[in-house]
């Protein structure tokens, strides 16, 4: 058995600058979800709910049991869900935007390292005719 290699290649792995770079845009990802959900819970739904009539989304529900005695109501929130909704569809357009922000700058350096390198310049008929002197005493002698 191999332990010091299978250690070894671990410590590669988790050295390597992707898996590194991946957990810190999880953590940013993360943060970043934290402020959309607030986004859309403490100004975008409000907003949508004083539209509708001052409308609060997240007691929306669907009772299906109502509560008797000791025993909670069974209820479906779909107030909650369409926050969701709009909370994931906020997400989505951000990242959406980033991503073509991001591609639309490597469009720009591609079409920058493309651009062709400028044709040399003929030489003059005298450079010209001389080099063919040269080459035809080369083929004679």
């Amino acid at each position: 058995m191999k332990k010091n290699g299978f250690w070894s290649e671990f410590r590669t792995f988790i050295s390597r600058g992707n898996v590194i770079d991946m957990a810190v845009g999880v953590i940013i990802g993360s943060a970043f979800t934290a402020i959309v959900t607030s986004l859309v819970n403490d100004l975008v739904m409000p907003l949508i709910g004083i539209l509708f009539g001052g409308l609060n989304f997240t007691e929306l529900k669907w009772v299906i049991k109502p509560a008797v005695g000791d025993i909670a109501e069974s209820a479906i929130y779909y107030g909650k869900f369409l926050q969701s909704v709009v909370n994931f569809l906020l997400v989505a357009l951000v990242i959406f935007s980033v991503v073509k922000i991001i591609n639309s700058l490597h469009r720009k350096k591609e079409e920058q390292k493309e651009e062709p390198a400028p044709a040399p310049k003929e030489d003059p008929e005298d450079i010209r005719l001389l080099r063919e002197i040269r080459d035809l005493l080369k083929k004679e002698g």
